[in-house]
């Protein structure tokens, strides 16, 4: 969810609502608005710092000034998201200005994802029966936890045998996950104590994939679970 342009503690709104309003008050025809527009938001600004100062200070803090500060903050808000709607609708007002403003700068045109760069590593962590639970971890930041930034997910290979294939082609795949950790589950037909490998490769939300760790093996127990 994006962060909100309007401040949530009342001192900063004081300091945002003052160059919001000066700078629509100079040139409100630069931001798509006129001069009663920014005249009536000049209004609402003063009508909360005033409030805010005289809630706020010892000698006149009160219930009731408090009540009005909290009135006002609302109206100063609500015209400001009403006016900051308008400028962000005007095609002709740069995100220079709307940076200026404090208003959000919309990424028109989103940064691509580019496919993983970096291959996952992969730990056997258990073997119970014909079950293998991995753990894939980003190798470029050894301690991160949880996927690289970009990622959205990785897919599972595994094969059986002395020794894995060189191509991705001979393995079979297991199947996409987007958790760190998976079960990857062998048939019945492959005996207990076989030797069996794992490979896995990251994939981008545009299931653009990286490439392909390096295969780790395992044996499959006879019965009990086996520590990797």
């Amino acid at each position: 969810m994006p962060r909100d342009f309007i401040p949530t503690r009342e001192a900063e709104l004081v300091t945002w609502s003052n160059n919001f309003s000066a700078l629509i008050t100079a040139a409100p025809a630069a931001y798509g608005l006129t001069p009663p527009q920014a005249m009536s938001l000049a209004a609402y600004r003063s009508a909360f710092v005033n409030a805010y100062q005289t809630a706020n200070d010892p000698a006149t803090r009160s219930p009731s000034n408090i009540i009005a500060k909290n009135a006002a903050m609302d109206q100063l808000k609500a015209y400001a998201r009403e006016l900051a709607r308008i400028v962000q609708a005007n095609p002709s007002v740069t995100g220079q200005q709307k940076s200026s403003l404090g208003l959000t700068v919309r990424d028109v045109e989103p940064t691509p994802i580019n496919p993983p760069a970096d291959a996952p590593t992969l730990d056997v962590l258990s073997a119970v029966g014909r079950s293998v639970k991995v753990r894939l971890h980003d190798s470029a930041n050894p301690t991160r936890r949880g996927k690289p930034a970009g990622v959205a997910g990785a897919s599972l290979f595994t094969c059986v045998g002395a020794t894995p294939p060189a191509d991705i082609s001979g393995w079979t795949f297991q199947g996409n996950t987007s958790r760190t950790t998976a079960d990857v589950q062998f048939p019945a037909e492959v005996p207990a104590g076989a030797t069996v490998w794992l490979t896995a490769f990251w994939f981008n939300p545009r299931a653009q994939n990286g490439p392909t760790c390096a295969p780790v093996s395992t044996n499959l127990p006879g019965g009990g679970a086996v520590a990797a």
